[in-house]
């Protein structure tokens, strides 16, 4: 994740955003003058307490309005699928969800989305739901068939094709081989 920080103009500068930085144990690669390069993506309370930081210090987080809108659509799409109930994902279009909750366009965001991440929203999601198929198979307390209710698929005929399409192995393949093949929900 990249960051711009208004003001820093000095060595002095990045010494303080670097201090910052260790003081709130947010990893970085590395700070130059106006830009730090984080490892991953922080969480909406690590960029307020950041902001806060920054502030204290004369610095301004700089957030690129088309990377704030990208964050806001992954952020909707995973508490959508890893952190919904059950029928949420029956009974609401994703583009519906998400014109409404940012108050823009679908065409728009879609656009965006594939122009900021090179990927469309449809295939992010698709991602995201089969790892949460992949965690609710390893935790082995559903059926398929229940799997595929709970997660929006028509059919476990449907799910399986597209599981199988996306990592390669059948859901039962999956299911013997255990964990090893699972993502971090951040890397996808």
């Amino acid at each position: 994740m990249d960051l711009y920080i208004k003001n820093m103009v000095c060595p002095r500068c990045i010494a303080a955003v670097e201090e910052l930085l260790q003081g709130q144990n947010i990893p970085f690669a590395h700070v130059d003058l106006g830009h730090a390069v984080l490892p991953g993506e922080l969480s909406a309370s690590q960029v307020s307490q950041l902001e806060t930081g920054l502030k204290k210090l004369g610095f301004e987080l700089l957030e690129d309005k088309r990377k704030q809108l990208v964050a806001q659509v992954k952020s909707i799409i995973v508490r959508s699928v890893h952190h919904s109930t059950e029928d949420t994902l029956q009974k609401r279009n994703l583009s519906d969800i998400l014109s409404e909750e940012l108050n823009l366009d679908y065409k728009h965001i879609s656009t965006v989305f594939s122009e900021v991440t090179g990927t469309t929203i449809e295939k992010f999601q698709i991602r995201h739901k089969i790892e949460r198929v992949k965690e609710l198979i390893v935790y082995d307390q559903l059926s398929l068939k229940e799997i595929a209710f709970r997660m929006g698929y028509s059919s476990e005929a449907y799910l399986s094709n597209q599981f199988k399409k996306i990592t390669g192995f059948t859901p039962s393949h999956f299911k013997r081989m255990g964990e090893k093949e699972r993502v971090f929900i951040d890397q996808l």
